[in-house]
């Protein structure tokens, strides 16, 4: 029995020696051949490092508002009598817009003419009696106080009756008309807006590190969406001289020429203020820095002598880079990178230093300093 226990147990030992040895001597082949193969080549596209001019430039997002701009509405209540305007209308300062009904209030009007004439003629006669010593100081002066508030009263009245009829505050173009003939419209109730387009303003905010570099007059470049293609140019007229206690920002506004009226108030544009003279950095594609907790890093690709055909042999080196300001699609390298080296554009994720690649540039990221939206 013992020896047939033994038997077993070498039988066993044998037929897993073998499976072992095979799983052993499987690897180390498997391990040879994938040496003999070496790394597999990694298809990059690259871009060749240059310099280019940057002009310095502080960037932010505004609203656009207009020169001069207001809700019309009345002062006194009333029903709508008569509407002088039509929606969209170019109107010049004080051209009536609309009337509200007077008849009451001017009834009243002649009613105090009447007052003050009558006070005017009541107090002439005095003065006449005064000359002759016919009346007292006292009543003289009763006459000529009545004629005051009669006077008074006529302009009071007037003024009321002038409240009935809305004028245009300044020249400019009417929007939608928001009332209609024969409604109560009550005291400030809008009956449209008033814009003046041929000028308008861009508020804007900027940190107060901007402080130093801003200057009354620079000039500001403002782009919007709805008219992507197109560049709008000002100047700065007004630094606030107040920094916001909760952003620490400084609002800023510029004033444009606005003659074509394509700008609109309540607009959004991003603004561009140029601060200084154009400055050379090397500018690659904001594809082509990796940016890490560690640092920002790029690919080199460099000769690594030649294949077996003759051709050279390509390899990605690591470099740790300085970045700068960037615009559109674009990034300025400051230290890292020299003129002329052959960085990597995409295909970064599959490398590390001294992977062989191969080049392919049929396909290229955006490197545009001011890339433009695609409208379908």
């Amino acid at each position: 029995m013992i020896k047939r226990m033994i038997i077993m147990l070498i039988v066993a030992g044998i037929v897993l020696g073998g499976i072992f040895g095979f799983i052993t001597f499987k690897g180390r082949m498997t391990k040879e051949f994938m040496s003999s193969q070496g790394e597999p080549l990694q298809t990059v596209s690259t871009i060749t490092a240059g310099y280019l001019e940057w002009l310095p430039k502080l960037e932010a997002v505004g609203s656009l508002r207009a020169f001069q701009g207001t809700d019309l509405s009345a002062e006194v209540p009333g029903i709508v009598a008569e509407i002088y305007f039509k929606q969209g209308d170019i109107v010049k300062l004080g051209t009536p817009l609309l009337k509200l009904r007077a008849n009451d209030d001017i009834a009243k009007l002649h009613s105090l003419i009447a007052t003050e004439k009558l006070a005017l003629i009541t107090y002439m006669r005095d003065q006449a009696q005064f000359r002759i010593n016919a009346v007292s100081q006292q009543t003289l002066d009763i006459g000529k106080a009545n004629h005051d508030v009669a006077v008074a009263n006529v302009a009071q009245q007037q003024a009321l009756v002038n409240k009935k009829t809305i004028l245009a505050p300044f020249t400019g173009r009417l929007g939608l008309r928001l009332v209609d003939p024969g409604q109560y419209l009550e005291a400030g109730a809008a009956i449209g807006t008033l814009q003046a387009l041929d000028t308008i303003f861009v508020d804007f905010f900027l940190p107060q590190q901007a402080l130093p570099v801003l200057k009354m007059g620079q000039t500001v470049t403002l782009k919007t969406d709805a008219y992507p293609a197109q560049d709008f140019t000002g100047n700065i007229t007004v630094i606030n001289p107040k920094v916001d206690i909760n952003t620490r920002n400084v609002q800023v506004r510029a004033t444009l020429k606005n003659p074509k009226h394509l700008l609109l108030p309540g607009m959004y544009a991003t603004v561009a203020v140029s601060t200084g003279l154009a400055q050379r950095f090397i500018t690659l594609p904001r594809t082509t820095i990796t940016f890490n907790a560690f640092g920002s890093t790029v690919y080199r690709v460099e000769k690594n002598g030649l294949d077996p055909q003759g051709k050279p042999k390509l390899v990605a080196k690591q470099s740790f880079v300085t970045t700068g300001s960037t615009r559109g699609d674009q990034i300025a390298v400051l230290t890292g990178v020299t003129e002329g080296d052959t960085i990597v554009t995409t295909g970064q994720i599959k490398l590390r230093n001294g992977s062989p690649v191969t080049v392919n540039n049929s396909v290229q990221p955006g490197n545009d300093a001011t890339p433009q939206l695609i409208s379908k």
